[in-house]
């Protein structure tokens, strides 16, 4: 049987949340400007800005180098978004996928201590996208890209990190392998088990599910099946070898080392771990062919592809991307410290060993007290974002 969902109203309810609330909250957007110098009088004015603005701007004219300490640039985030895959709610367009952003933006600020603009854009062309952020280069130091649908979203963060000689890094994808990592790195040890040996299956070949799948290989796992709309992932299947060249395609090569065929059942069976990152439901029955104390992570937000309660009865380790269950896997846990760890190291390039290091460090948060119930921290543990931007940083170096 298939497992009910819950509605959005259901879900605001769970949390004591109101209509009220929320749009007071978001009225007039969620962020502001503010400067870090005074302006109270004529001297105030002519260091801030005219003249002695100006003996700044020399400088850098002849020193661009100067433009990393004495502008904002260096620290400055922006969060991209087209708005075509927005939370679980789709294609919504830029517009309104700007509060998104916005939020983004503000944790970038109240967890990574970084400046942070969002910068939603009327196009889903990949080559504009790319052209407007080349264009927009020497304004910021970073880039968070939001919220953008799959496949596109690959072929543009790839061809951003070779355009932009600064960080570039696509959250949707690395935040959300690097904490499942972190999680899975902890949940083995609570049922006694090594992270090379596990049976893994990953529901979802969309930006979530190809990165957790690259990066849980990069750490050494070596059974991972992964599981689309159509079934497992597999290099014999009709549609992705007439699209040899399509990220599907690439990963049929590198996982599914027991040339598994069919459907969540036959990936299911004997499996350790279940990662959900994709909109499907669960179904009961299949969580009774897993092996014992077996691990369930259902990453589907607000609407997890088998609610707790459900996946308790045969897993020994339940985790969901809500805040209202036990381990959440949120990416707040990495995005803030690896942006701010590799900007503080001066990185151009956000690579994988940073992102092995940054869910190392979040794992090891959680070792002291380790249980079935904690396997990551809270996203509002004030020791995360500094332990991953050291992390990030040392790796970086």
């Amino acid at each position: 049987m298939s497992v009910e969902t819950i509605t959005p109203e259901q879900n605001l309810t769970a949390l004591a949340l109101s209509e009220e609330e929320i749009f007071t909250a978001h009225e007039g957007g969620k962020l502001s400007v503010s400067s870090t110098v005074p302006l109270l009088n004529k001297r105030d004015l002519s260091i801030a800005y005219t003249p002695g603005v100006a003996e700044v701007s020399r400088a850098i004219h002849a020193n661009p180098e100067l433009a990393r300490t004495h502008t904002w640039a260096q620290r400055l985030v922006v969060v991209v978004s087209d708005g075509t895959a927005v939370l679980g709610l789709g294609d919504i367009g830029p517009s309104a996928s700007l509060p998104v952003m916005e939020g983004k933006s503000a944790l970038f600020k109240a967890f990574g201590d970084l400046d942070s603009i969002p910068l939603v854009l009327n196009t889903t062309n990949v080559d504009e996208i790319i052209e407007t952020l080349v264009r927009l280069r020497p304004s910021f130091g970073a880039v968070n890209l939001e919220d953008i649908s799959a496949p596109r979203c690959f072929e543009l963060e790839e061809r951003l990190i070779e355009a932009l000689d600064c960080p570039v890094m696509h959250d949707d994808q690395h935040g959300t392998a690097v904490v499942v990592l972190a999680a899975l790195t902890n949940a083995a040890k609570v049922t006694g088990r090594e992270l090379e040996g596990l049976k893994v299956v990953v529901s979802g070949a969309g930006a979530a599910g190809i990165a957790v799948s690259e990066i849980l290989l990069t750490a050494g796992v070596k059974d991972v099946v992964l599981l689309d709309s159509k079934g497992i992932i597999n290099s014999e299947r009709a549609d992705l070898v007439a699209d040899s060249g399509s990220v599907k395609a690439r990963f049929a090569q590198r996982t599914n080392p027991r040339a598994l065929s069919g459907g969540p059942a036959e990936a299911l069976q004997g499996a350790d771990v279940f990662i959900g990152v994709s909109s499907s439901k669960l179904a009961e029955e299949h969580l009774k062919l897993m092996n014992d104390n077996s691990i369930v992570f259902a990453l589907s937000n607000p609407d997890p592809e088998v609610l707790p309660e459900v996946a308790v009865k045969y897993a020994a380790v339940v985790a969901t991307g809500r805040s209202d269950f036990p381990n959440q896997i949120n990416n707040v846990l990495a995005f803030p410290g690896i942006f701010r760890g590799a900007l503080d190291a001066g990185a151009r390039r956000i690579t994988p060993a940073m992102k092995i290091a940054a869910a190392r460090a979040i794992a090891a948060l959680a070792e002291d007290e380790l249980s079935a119930d904690y396997i990551v921290p809270s996203p509002l543990d004030p020791r995360v974002a500094p332990a991953v931007t050291a992390a990030v940083a040392a790796a970086a170096e």
